[in-house]
């Protein structure tokens, strides 16, 4: 039975954190045949690094199993590469489960230069249509985009969604990790997988300061990663 310290299982963030940056793991997933399958349908539509890539990766595959079933949502999908990965991943090994990609799939918003390395309309090159011509040419039905402003489509979405079982918040900026974060929580399962791939980014303080104030201090979370990213665990109550 895995034990958990402060809500967030210590062994599995060793074995994931551990494993990629100081031992193995990382070559071991290179060779892992369904991930290299996953890989061909990214058709260079990602910037996400390797590492974080691959710790996704394990947590599609050897650790959303053993929670409750719920579907994956992403919030900031740039030209929608991880979450097509992500997407023919869990159609193999979890019949059912679908991916959600939010994006404003035309740059960012404005943002705050008081905290925000970025600034409005960073990331505006994308081509929506094609990504969705792309998704069902590769027959991933899985996956759905939704385009527009946090703040307008999740309230309308999430709740079609329903239970969520992995988060990937993939944003570079304080409004955007914090409106997030704070929409997924009534939706989470148990024990839920909140991944931020941006938090530990120099250029992403943003991203940092969201996390503390509101994962950190305001809820208490206890991160079970801090490499390659933040992952955190929902905590039970959220249900």
């Amino acid at each position: 039975m895995k034990v958990l310290r402060k809500g967030r299982c210590t062994s599995d963030g060793y074995f994931r954190g551990w494993g990629l940056q100081f031992g193995d793991l990382r070559q071991r997933v290179r060779e892992d045949k369904l991930y290299r399958e996953a890989l061909k349908v990214m058709s260079g539509r990602s910037i996400v690094a390797e590492d974080n890539r691959i710790n996704l990766f394990l947590i599609l595959r050897d650790f959303l199993k053993v929670i409750d079933f719920g579907h994956i949502v992403e919030f900031g999908s740039y030209k929608g590469g991880n979450a097509l990965f992500m997407a023919y991943v869990v159609a193999r090994l979890y019949p059912g489960m679908n991916v959600y990609g939010f994006d404003t799939f035309q740059g960012m918003p404005e943002t705050d230069p008081a905290i925000d390395a970025h600034g409005a309309g960073d990331f505006a090159d994308v081509d929506l249509d094609d990504l969705r011509r792309f998704a069902h040419l590769q027959k991933i039905n899985n996956v759905t985009f939704v385009k527009g402003l946090f703040q307008d489509t999740a309230p309308s979405h999430l709740p079609e969604v329903g239970k969520i079982a992995l988060a990937h918040i993939d944003c570079d900026i304080y409004s955007a990790v914090a409106y997030s974060y704070t929409s997924i929580k009534q939706f989470t399962v148990p024990g839920a997988y909140l991944v931020f791939d941006d938090a530990v980014y120099s250029s992403c303080l943003g991203a940092t300061e969201a996390v503390e104030e509101l994962a950190i201090r305001q809820d208490g979370l206890n991160s079970e990663q801090i490499f390659p990213h933040f992952v955190f665990r929902a905590p039970p109550h959220w249900a």
